[in-house]
């Protein structure tokens, strides 16, 4: 095709032609873009714990994805949901990543910032066990490791036990610390624990490593809204539409993390420092296929049954779903037409 070109003379005039008509469509086709000239706007992105989740947020963060939207993002990794609230509502950071049900408790007890959309809906989890544990009911007179109370392997352990009429008397839960769920299996490995809570990848090493896998979560049946893009009062207020090309960015990079398995893995092994392919694609499986939101808009009603549950377990809630969640930036990217032209055809609700 060069040489063709080459042979007519026309290589630079076609290549400016071709040019133009890609700067014509992104324009049209992109209104969340900035236009040439303008200046990066800057702004910080935390994250509560680093798993599989994080592998939307590490491949942006690789591939340009922000700056093509005018977003010149720094990430803050934190160690838990409560300290990375407190900076999300200080205005130390302006956006987070983390999962809702973490930061469900805080956000509707009084924390001044909201979901602003949803990557990952479902709940990807399994219980691990040692070997002498091959279902919950062997649990009784031993051990569940969690992060801390309160925390999501908290809330989680809780649902496990009662979906089999089990208790926190007849089954300890037991902190053990950490910011994700490497501290809880490396508990369970040295004999501390009996069994933990994992996400995709880890549940492929502790099937390595000789453990059982005692529970599929998902047939919990509730509702479970994951990893969920935050944005603080302040920013929402102040910065509308620097939140709008971050939802934007997000929703493109949902999109080429889809499109481009090889290049999202990689940026995933880099966040985790992870160089199993079997765990990689476990994880790419779970958050970038059969989880993934590619609407990102927050489901209402899952929020609210979210909030009633952690009514039941003793949050003094004070907010509705509607006080927490704001989905006008990613209704926007449905009512702009972006969605229809980055898939090329019109997402299912």
């Amino acid at each position: 095709m060069t040489q063709h070109l080459r042979s007519n003379g026309s290589v630079r005039s076609v290549g400016s032609v071709l040019f133009f008509l890609w700067l014509v469509t992104t324009a049209t086709a992109n209104p969340y873009i900035p236009k040439p000239g303008e200046a990066p706007i800057r702004a910080r992105v935390g994250t509560c714990s680093i798993t599989g989740t994080i592998i939307h947020l590490a491949t942006a963060l690789d591939h340009g994805i922000f700056e093509k939207y005018g977003l010149r993002m720094e990430h803050i990794a934190f160690r838990g949901s409560g300290v990375t609230l407190a900076a999300l509502g200080a205005d130390e950071i302006q956006f987070l990543t983390c999962a809702a049900s973490a930061t469900l408790p805080g956000l509707s007890t009084g924390v001044e910032a909201k979901y602003i959309g949803s990557q990952l809906v479902g709940l990807p989890w399994f219980m691990l066990g040692r070997k002498e544990i091959r279902t919950p009911l062997d649990l009784k007179g031993r051990a569940i490791g969690i992060t801390r109370v309160g925390d999501l392997t908290h809330r989680l352990a809780l649902e496990v036990l009662k979906k089999h009429n089990l208790t926190p008397q007849e089954v300890k839960l037991q902190p053990v610390g950490g910011s994700g769920q490497l501290e809880p299996y490396n508990a369970m490995a040295a004999g501390v624990v009996q069994a933990v809570l994992v996400s995709p990848p880890l549940e492929v090493r502790g099937k390595k490593d000789g453990f059982n896998i005692v529970y599929n979560l998902k047939e919990l049946g509730i509702p479970f809204v994951y990893s969920s893009l935050h944005a603080n009062n302040k920013t929402i207020a102040t910065r509308p539409q620097v939140v709008q090309r971050y939802v934007a960015a997000m929703a493109e990079t949902l999109h080429f993390t889809e499109m481009n398995p090889v290049k999202a893995k990689a940026s995933l092994s880099k966040a985790l420092k992870l160089n199993d392919p079997e765990a990689l694609q476990s994880a790419y499986d779970a958050f970038a296929k059969t989880i993934a939101n590619r609407r990102l808009t927050v489901p209402l009603s899952s929020i609210e049954e979210m909030i009633e549950q952690a009514r039941e377990a003793g949050t003094q809630t004070r907010r509705k779903a509607a006080d927490i969640v704001d989905n006008r930036f990613a209704e926007d990217l449905t009512k702009s037409g972006f969605l229809t032209e980055l898939w090329g055809r019109e997402l299912p609700k």
